[in-house]
């Protein structure tokens, strides 16, 4: 099996890291064109895969095929590769808010189509990755897909109609919450703490606190409550918070960024 990836971005770097960190196929058998001819020597350093700056060669060349580039350069790619690319090639594409049907009318031929979106925290084997599928991708090739973004986070299957809830809730979500860690630490710094470590005690309550909710499965309303002792320093911290429109500000932030998301579609 031939794994190509066309471009070689954070995105594309990780998603071939996590392939060949957990063995899901080697790195003589992945295949990588981009512009950026260092980049592309890099890539071939640290991994030891083939690269290449013709797409053309990529898209021949794949049984999955990766398209990692920005969506504004999407249709462009697609218009170089498409005649180069063999019937039962997997196409998957990460690009934020193209849809399956508008990169199927682009490549004008019957494909087989994977969408995903996926989101930074892939860099650090904790990504989220929403993955939904044409009707031509058959189950043992999904299963391929889920194999690849599972091996560096978690994968899960949606329907495209929830692609712009996704990149509210996992997509861009990691600057809201990178966000809040700031804030919390700005906060300890005012009780007297040294910043590298505030950084750290809230970034790791942060991530424990996620972890409870998925291997709890308990509401997080109720792991709230766990926390909030009667008359107890925490009660008083969510009572502020509530008072400032925490949970609404969140929700309305969340709200813009699913509209944005479906303008990006429609262009």
């Amino acid at each position: 099996m031939t794994i190509g990836f066309i471009g070689n971005g954070n995105m594309g770097r990780a998603i071939i890291s996590g392939i060949i960190d957990n063995k899901v196929a080697d790195a003589r058998e992945i295949i990588v064109s981009d512009i950026d001819k260092e980049g592309l020597e890099w890539i071939n350093s640290k991994y030891g895969v083939v690269t290449a700056t013709d797409n053309k060669i990529i898209a021949k060349a794949a049984d999955i095929l990766f398209l990692c580039v920005k969506p504004q350069f999407l249709y462009g790619v697609i218009d170089e590769i498409k005649e180069n690319v063999q019937k039962d090639v997997v196409i998957v594409s990460i690009a934020a808010g193209q849809s399956i049907t508008a990169i199927e009318n682009a490549f004008g031929k019957e494909i087989k189509l994977v969408r995903v979106m996926p989101n930074t925290p892939v860099l650090v084997g904790e990504g989220m990755s929403a993955i939904a599928s044409n009707d031509n991708v058959n189950n043992n090739e999904l299963e391929i897909v889920f194999k690849i973004f599972n091996s560096f986070g978690k994968g899960e299957k949606v329907s495209e109609n929830l692609m712009d809830a996704v990149t509210a809730v996992s997509g861009s979500s990691p600057a809201y919450v990178f966000m809040m860690i700031e804030a919390m630490a700005d906060a300890a710094v005012i009780g007297g703490m040294p910043r590298d470590k505030a950084y750290i005690f809230a970034a790791q309550a942060v991530m424990g606190s996620a972890k409870m909710v998925l291997e709890t499965r308990l509401h997080p309303g109720k792991l709230k409550d766990m926390v909030c002792s009667p008359s107890g320093t925490t009660i008083d911290a969510v009572a502020v918070l509530e008072r400032n429109g925490f949970r609404s500000s969140i929700i309305d932030a969340m709200t813009a960024c699913i509209e944005k998301s479906k303008k990006l579609g429609e262009n």
